[in-house]
C-alpha cells in the first residue's frame, strides 16, 4: 500500500476504538473515510459528527458506489473482531479490493515514523497515553494511536506533523503487534489472555518475544521487572530495576513517590490516578521518556497534569455520599487491581459492583480467576456474556461464574433490569466493570443514581 495514492478508504468495524483512531488519522490526511459497524454507539456518533459516514447493515448494496470495484486508490481496513462471513468483506474480497487488517495498516502507517511500541496484557492505553501527553507537554513531539480515550485531548488520536515520533499500542489479540518494527518496545505484562488465539501461556509468552525481536537493530526494550524477559531496560515499584519507583505515600488522594533511575533520583513525582499499577505506568512512561532524552522536570510535569483516559478507573459521582466509578477492567488480574484500589482509597466502604463479562472463551478460561476477583466485592451484579465476536459454549454462562463467587449477596440480572433495580439498593460505592457494552448503562445509572440522591 502507498498511502500517498489512497484517496478513499471503507473500514469495517469503524466503531472499535483502534479502528476509530485509524479513521481520524486517514481524515487528517485529507482521505474520505466511510464505514460500518454492528451497532451504534457514542463512538459512531462522534464519527458521524466529524464528517464520517457509518451504516449499521453488512449488506453489500450499503457500500459507497466508490468501494464497489478494486482500486488502487481505495483502502478497505476491517478488524479480526469481524466475522469472516462478513457479507461486505467477502464481496471486497472476492473483487480484489486492498484490504488490510487494521494491525497491517498500522504497521505501514508507523514504517517510516520513529515508533514507540507499548505492549502488554494490561496497561498498554494508559501507558501510551501516559507517554504521549509527556512527549506532548515536554516539547517533544508525537502523534499516537491510542486504545482508549484520553481525557486530556478528548481523543484515541494525537496528531503532529512536525513529530517523525509515533506512539502506538502493540496488541498481543491476533498476533497483531507482530506487524509492528518499533524502534523502541515497551512490555508492562505478561498474563494469560487471549487463550480463544494462543491455546496457552506459553505461546503467548513466544509472541511478545518474537515481538521483542522485532525490534530495531539500535532500538531499545523498556520492560517491567519482573516480567520472564532477560533483557532490557527496567522499571519497578517493588523491585531493584534500573527505573524504581521509591518512598510511595497517598497525599491528598494523589501518589507521591521518588524516582531513582541511572542517572540520578528525582523526587515529588505525583500521579493523580489511583493504584500501585498506574505508578506501574508512570514508570514506564517515565522510563522511555528519559531514555529519550526529555528533562526530568518536564517529565514530572506532565505526570501532575496527565488525567486519565476515558473507562478507566473514570470517576462520574464523587461525592461524600456516593462514589460511582466505571472501568473497562475485563481480566481477572485487571479486576482485582480496581477493586483494591477502591478498597484503598474508601476503606470500610460498601462496594457493589456490576460486572459484564467479555467473551465465553474468556470467561471459560478464567472462570476461577474471576470468581476469586469480584469475592472481593461486597456485593455483585452479573451480567449476561458479551459475545463479541463469538458464538455460544455450551456451559459457560454467567449463571456458571455467579455459581462460583463466593458470600450470598451476589445476584444476576439482564441490563434493561439494572437501573430499576439500583433504586432499592444501599449504595455507598459503585462499580461498572467491563469491556462489552456496558458503557450503554454509564450515562443512564449515573442520571438515575442523582435522582435518588437529590
Amino acid at each position: 500500500m502507498n498511502i500517498t495514492k489512497i484517496n478513499k478508504a471503507y473500514l469495517i468495524g469503524i466503531g472499535g476504538i483502534g479502528m476509530s483512531a485509524i479513521a481520524r488519522y486517514l481524515m487528517s490526511k485529507g482521505i474520505v473515510v466511510e464505514g460500518y459497524d454492528r451497532v451504534a454507539s457514542s463512538l459512531t456518533d462522534q464519527l458521524s459528527k466529524e464528517g464520517i459516514k457509518i451504516c449499521f447493515t453488512d449488506e453489500v448494496n450499503s457500500l459507497p458506489a466508490w468501494a464497489m470495484e478494486a482500486s488502487e486508490n481505495v483502502l478497505f481496513v476491517y478488524t479480526p473482531a469481524i466475522n469472516h462471513d462478513h457479507k461486505q468483506l467477502s464481496f471486497i474480497r472476492n473483487f480484489g479490493g486492498l484490504v488490510y487488517k487494521r494491525s497491517e495498516v498500522l504497521g505501514l502507517l508507523t514504517k517510516e515514523s520513529f515508533t514507540i511500541g507499548i505492549a502488554g496484557t494490561h496497561g498498554k492505553t494508559t501507558t501510551a497515553s501516559m507517554l504521549a501527553h509527556i512527549l506532548t507537554e515536554s516539547r517533544y513531539g508525537c502523534s499516537a494511536f491510542l486504545g482508549g480515550i484520553a481525557t486530556n485531548y478528548s481523543s484515541n488520536v494525537i496528531l503532529n506533523s512536525d513529530s517523525e515520533t509515533m506512539v502506538v499500542e502493540a496488541d498481543e489479540f491476533d498476533r497483531s503487534f507482530l506487524s509492528l518494527f518499533p524502534d523502541v518496545a515497551v512490555v508492562t505484562s505478561m498474563d494469560a489472555d487471549h487463550l480463544d488465539i494462543y491455546g496457552k501461556k506459553e505461546n503467548l509468552d513466544e509472541s511478545f518475544h518474537l515481538f521483542i525481536g522485532q525490534i530495531k537493530t539500535a532500538g531499545k526494550l523498556i520492560r517491567k521487572a519482573e516480567l520472564n524477559i532477560d533483557q532490557g531496560i527496567t522499571y519497578s515499584i517493588i523491585s531493584k530495576a534500573d527505573y524504581q519507583a521509591k518512598d510511595i505515600q497517598i497525599v491528598d488522594g494523589e501518589y507521591l513517590f521518588t524516582v531513582k533511575y541511572p542517572k540520578g533520583v528525582v523526587e515529588n513525582v505525583t500521579v493523580g490516578l489511583p493504584g500501585g499499577h498506574n505508578i506501574e505506568n508512570a514508570m514506564a512512561a517515565f522510563a522511555v521518556a528519559a531514555e529519550l532524552g526529555v528533562d526530568t522536570s518536564r517529565i514530572v510535569d506532565a505526570l501532575a497534569s496527565f488525567k486519565g483516559v476515558k473507562r478507566r478507573f473514570e470517576y462520574h459521582i464523587k461525592s461524600s455520599e456516593l462514589i460511582y466509578i466505571d472501568d473497562y477492567a475485563h481480566h481477572p488480574e485487571e479486576l482485582k487491581a480496581c477493586i483494591r484500589s477502591v478498597k484503598e482509597l474508601y476503606p470500610g466502604k460498601k462496594i457493589t459492583g456490576i460486572f459484564q463479562p467479555h467473551l465465553f472463551s474468556r470467561t471459560r478460561d478464567f472462570a476461577d480467576g474471576f470468581a476469586e476477583s469480584l469475592s472481593e466485592l461486597n456485593e455483585v451484579i452479573l451480567l449476561e456474556i458479551y459475545p463479541a465476536r463469538e458464538m455460544p459454549i455450551e456451559g459457560v454462562t454467567s449463571k456458571m461464574l455467579l455459581n462460583k463467587i463466593s458470600g450470598t449477596n451476589k445476584f444476576l440480572l439482564d441490563k434493561k433490569e439494572v437501573i430499576e433495580s439500583l433504586k432499592d439498593r444501599e449504595l455507598e460505592v459503585l462499580l461498572t466493570l467491563g469491556a462489552g457494552d456496558i458503557d450503554q448503562l454509564v450515562e443512564p445509572i449515573k442520571a438515575e443514581l442523582e435522582v435518588l440522591n437529590l
